[in-house]
């Protein structure tokens, strides 16, 4: 299985004290042996769309945090890359700041709401804890999970991520190269097993 992730993180400012944070997953999927062995399937998944209103000072201890909206969007360009379904439900995201060090937590559940019948309905939770690492030379390392739990199933979903980064600037444009290892601690029945390889690409615009 092959995954690429489109995932664009915009701020637009809303007044004197909040932000508005847009946060889009579009993903790019490539499956082996689906739906038959010795098939694949190319194309675009379903959309998770998420909106953060932040207020744009932490607080007295220093967490920033935002929380908004999450919403489902079947843009999936085959049924087998997608769910068929639109869903809606809550998101929220923490974090601090200490020194060279981040930590905190991104949580979301998505409940389907419309869509084709024939399909089984989306009741997902997902938990994304994450701790990060910056160097003196803008090299990051992170240690996060992205815990899928399905309560159609009631299956949990547990990749352990370990990465490093490293900030560069070509010409005006800073960009953030890395990479680093997956493995699978659960995984539904029909879900990927042991290790997996992480690369990301990130172009940065700071204000």
């Amino acid at each position: 299985m092959l995954r690429i992730n489109v995932q664009p993180v915009i701020p637009f400012s809303i007044g004197q004290d909040w932000n508005l944070i847009s946060r889009t997953i579009l993903p790019i999927l490539n499956y082996d042996d689906v739906p038959l062995p010795g098939s694949s399937k190319f194309g675009l998944g379903d959309t998770v769309q998420s909106l953060f209103f932040s207020p744009k000072a932490p607080t007295s201890s220093g967490w920033i945090w935002g929380a908004g909206p999450v919403l489902l969007i079947p843009t999936a360009t085959d049924e087998v890359l997608g769910s068929e379904k639109w869903g809606i439900g809550p998101t929220a995201v923490v974090l601090r700041q200490a020194g060279p060090w981040t930590y905190g937590a991104l949580a979301n559940h998505i409940e389907s709401f419309a869509g084709t019948s024939r399909r089984a309905d989306v009741s997902a939770t997902f938990i994304q804890p994450f701790l990060t690492y910056v160097t003196p030379t803008q090299t990051t390392f992170a240690l996060n999970t992205e815990s899928t739990y399905d309560w159609e199933t009631n299956k949990w979903s547990v990749p352990i991520n370990l990465t490093a980064a490293q900030m560069l600037r070509f010409g005006n444009q800073l960009v953030q190269i890395g990479g680093g290892l997956r493995y699978w601690v659960k995984t539904p029945d029909t879900g990927p097993e042991d290790w997996g390889l992480r690369l990301q690409f990130t172009l940065l615009f700071p204000r």
